[in-house]
């Protein structure tokens, strides 16, 4: 039996169509798996977070109860009690609690309070906000792949539920006893810029507004309005160093940070995402300083772990915590091919 050079083209593109759809099946089953490991990781993030703020919740209430107002007896006596529910909630009654547990602790009036609890109260609403954020988004994405048509009706999906979204009220923290303005979330794009002998590149900075304490930091800084991440970051480089380089080369985001600081009179609300890039030694040059960061950036360095751990051991703090610790896998990413998955860090 003899087949015609019609009929083979024919099976080859036969072939070619299954092919084609089986890889293209197989590579959306692995990407839909990793978007359902990244939603239980920001749900499990969240969750953390939310766990946070009812502690927090519990201390403002316990600053409350010792007033002998009975005002005060029975807000404290309230947050207490929707503290407590929400750490018990299972998750499809999460949202409802945590509601009323928002609710009542809009109703406490932070003048009252010490000026270290509205902080720690700030810090964890504003972990709570981008948590979800960040949840929601994760979730956005999932079923964004999950609902597509083809996916579905080749159960790519497998038999994981869909995720669904955590919608909440979001409040700002007036620190108004603390004499700082709250300043609302900002998106950081931050750089570990790696030297020849893996040394990073360092800022040492200080806040204006309370020169006598120095601290290190990555490059990098806040995303402008119509920027992706990269871009910023890139920008903010070339800004703070005056070395030009191109986005391709960045590795990232590789890690996440969620930072409530005072700066310049504000209270700093960020989430950072971190970039590797590996270039030569050079001497940085700042092509472009506003105003607040001339005041605020005394100097630089290029820096061993060793280093890193000196000036912590010195009273320098550095940020991000444990550099020193974490400049392997910023390494491993900067000489990688892809990006590397992220992952949260202090």
């Amino acid at each position: 039996m003899t087949f015609s050079a019609t009929t083979i083209l024919v099976l080859a593109l036969i072939a070619a169509v299954v092919i084609t759809i089986g890889v293209w099946a197989y590579t959306t089953a692995n990407r839909l798996d990793r978007l359902h490991v990244r939603t239980d990781q920001a749900r499990h993030a969240l969750d953390a977070a939310l766990a946070r703020r009812s502690v927090v919740a519990r201390s403002v209430a316990a600053m409350l109860g010792v007033d002998a107002e009975p005002e005060h007896i029975e807000q404290a006596r309230r947050l207490a009690l929707f503290a407590d529910r929400a750490e018990r909630a299972e998750w499809q009654d999460r949202e409802t609690v945590e509601n009323q547990l928002a609710a009542v602790l809009s109703a406490v009036d932070i003048d009252e309070l010490p000026p270290q609890l509205v902080a720690e109260l700030a810090d964890a609403e504003a972990r709570v906000l981008i948590a979800r954020r960040f949840h929601n988004d994760a979730v956005r994405d999932t079923l964004a792949l999950r609902t597509r048509r083809l996916v579905r009706i080749l159960h790519l999906g497998g038999t994981a539920p869909l995720p669904t979204y955590f919608e909440i009220a979001e409040r700002v923290t007036a620190a108004a006893s603390t004499g700082l303005e709250v300043d609302t979330v900002r998106t950081s794009a931050r750089i570990v810029l790696l030297d020849e002998e893996n040394r990073v590149l360092l800022l040492r900075g200080r806040d204006p507004k309370v020169p006598d304490i120095e601290f290190w930091f990555t490059i990098g800084g806040g995303v402008d309005p119509g920027e992706s991440l990269r871009e910023a970051a890139i920008r903010e480089l070339y800004e703070e160093t005056g070395y030009p380089a191109d986005s391709s080369a960045l590795r990232g985001p590789l890690w996440r940070r969620v930072a409530v600081f005072p700066f310049n009179g504000e209270l700093i609300r960020s989430e950072e995402l971190f970039f590797a890039l590996r270039a030569k030694n050079f001497e940085p040059n700042p092509a472009k300083l506003d105003f607040i960061e001339r005041r605020s950036i005394t100097g630089n360095k290029w820096c061993t772990p060793a280093d890193i751990a000196a000036l912590d051991h010195a009273g320098e703090t550095v940020y991000p915590y444990h550099l020193d610790q974490l400049l392997s896998e910023a390494i491993t990413a900067a000489d990688g091919e892809t990006d590397p998955e992220v992952r949260s860090i202090r």
